[in-house]
């Protein structure tokens, strides 16, 4: 288990220049990108139709397939991306959707789980039990089914990455259901390595706020989407990228994360 953290105190001012980036070839991965059609998987999603990989977005809606292509019209149709519609909720979901992704498709080398949302505004003596079976039970079962289905079916120079914040491993007040739920994850992520050994690779990122279409405010410092997907696609192509944590709080350690999976300049 390796927690990667760069150093933050002496770059604080630092900027990515995605133009600058180096985006690995991918045309023989085919990746699967759960929560694709939100805010932070559209960047992943951007990141790895630049890669030539086939890119799989599940969605549970049609409507909302319909909604991200249009969130997407300024790269107009990708042969390369294809919308697969269903839950994926509950086990036996996520197993029937596994099956009929390889089924149609074949086999898929990636998964990226980028599965959730955020929540605050109680102590934690004032969650009521919707709130808890939503944000903690549900998303956490959700993550759960999607790793127990994929991972049997991933080569061994595929990965399974989870896209987490930073509640994983800092307490935010007012926001005990969701910082439960990422540090029960990242512990899923630590222990489905040690239990899939040299079967495939596992890895996280950690992450600060990120910026998105959706922001309303947005900080210079903060890390963007298509950073976040960048990293992403720099741990499928490094062999070397298992069994790891990488923590970007903001663009100071994303651009060092970047930089060691050698898809950014030095």
């Amino acid at each position: 288990m390796r927690l990667v953290v760069n150093d933050r105190s002496n770059h604080m001012n630092e900027t990515i220049d995605l133009k600058r980036a180096i985006y690995p070839d991918l045309g023989d991965r085919r990746v699967v990108i759960a929560g694709g059609t939100g805010d932070v998987g559209e960047g992943i999603v951007r990141t790895w139709l630049k890669t030539g990989a086939h890119v799989i977005v599940p969605s549970r809606t049609d409507s909302r397939v319909e909604q991200f292509r249009q969130v997407l019209s300024d790269i107009g149709q990708p042969i390369n991306l294809d919308f697969v519609t269903g839950r994926y909720n509950s086990f036996d979901e996520a197993q029937a959707m596994t099956e009929s992704i390889t089924t149609k498709y074949g086999p898929v080398t990636d998964v990226i789980a980028s599965i959730g949302g955020w929540w605050q505004g109680k102590p934690l003596w004032e969650v009521d039990t919707d709130e808890w079976q939503r944000y903690f039970v549900g998303m956490t079962t959700t993550h759960f089914a999607m790793a127990r289905a994929w991972s049997p079916r991933l080569p061994q120079t595929g990965s399974y990455q989870l896209i987490l914040g930073g509640s994983a491993v800092e307490p935010v007040p007012n926001a005990s259901i969701i910082s439960m739920q990422q540090a029960a994850l990242l512990m899923m992520r630590r222990v489905l390595s040690a239990e899939a050994g040299d079967r495939h690779r596992v890895a996280a990122q950690i992450l600060g706020p990120v910026v998105t279409r959706a922001r309303k405010r947005i900080d210079p410092a903060w890390v963007s989407n298509e950073e976040v997907g960048l990293a992403s696609a720099g741990i499928a192509a490094d062999a070397g990228a298992k069994d790891a944590d990488y923590v970007s709080y903001d663009k100071a350690q994303m651009q060092e994360t970047l930089k060691g999976l050698h898809v950014y300049p030095k």
